[in-house]
């Protein structure tokens, strides 16, 4: 796909890795609008040269009002970037129900929204793309991440049958499955995380494989090696594994 010149909206785009992508497109040529709640770091990102439009995924009529937006001011809707997202470590000690909902809402519902803001002009027109960025710790279940993992293995699972619904349709369907980067949503985590890196990269790896026409987009590479094996490990193992090593980690930090 070439990106010159298509129309890409990013929803999420006000840090992270939607930010870095926002930026990345522009360099390659796209016309870029962004949303998310924040307007005032959705403005510092755009920095006068993308289309700012403050909208709230949760909430399907601003999304609604910003594709139109962009409509107007852009043109159709070439790629819609899915990246709003919620992460906050769980506890089983305290179950925390609010927080589970939340991660359900953002992540899961807020996706289902932005899914039927887009699909219904791609259909028309038979093109588009809907990239939606899920994460690596979708693939096997993390100790602390019960609500996050839980949404992101359910993205990884809508993705991939939104994609085999609309083969006939012309509409593409990416999956973005990121490792650890260097956001605002993993700048408190206390546990390791290997292989970590930047936005920029982040940014690069997606827009290069949108240029590839990838249906899966996974980094780092060492990151997406190490799960994919994670996946063959029998479950009574992993577990076991997992179990142990976070005992260890409980007494490091007595």
């Amino acid at each position: 796909m070439e990106l010159k010149g298509k129309v890409a909206w990013i929803i999420g785009a006000s840090s992270g890795i939607g930010a870095a992508l926002a930026q990345e497109l522009l360099e390659r040529g796209a016309k870029v609008a962004i949303s998310a709640r924040r307007l005032d770091q959705l403005n510092e990102v755009s920095a006068g040269k993308m289309l700012v439009l403050p909208a709230d995924v949760t909430d399907p009529a601003s999304l609604k009002e910003a594709a139109e937006k962009i409509a107007l001011g852009l043109g159709p809707i070439d790629i819609a970037v899915i990246s709003a997202g919620f992460w906050k470590q769980m506890s089983i000690n305290d179950w925390q129900m609010q927080t589970f909902n939340e991660h359900m809402q953002v992540n899961l519902i807020g996706t289902s929204n932005a899914i039927a803001t887009v699909l219904p002009d791609m259909l028309e027109r038979r093109s588009g793309l809907i990239a939606g960025i899920a994460s690596v710790a979708g693939y096997r279940g993390l100790p602390g991440a019960e609500a996050y993992g839980a949404t992101k293995a359910a993205q990884i699972n809508l993705f991939e049958a939104l994609r085999i619904s609309l083969a006939p349709s012309n509409v593409r369907v990416a999956t973005i499955c990121p490792g650890f980067v260097r956001t605002d949503l993993t700048a408190s985590n206390t546990f390791p995380m290997p292989f970590i890196i930047d936005t920029d990269e982040a940014g690069r790896s997606i827009c290069d494989g949108f240029e590839n026409e990838s249906t899966l987009i996974v980094f780092p590479k060492r990151m997406a090696i190490l799960m994919k094996l994670a996946q063959f490990v029998p479950a009574r193992l992993w577990a076991s594994l997992l179990a142990r090593n976070r005992t260890h980690g409980n007494r490091g930090r007595r």
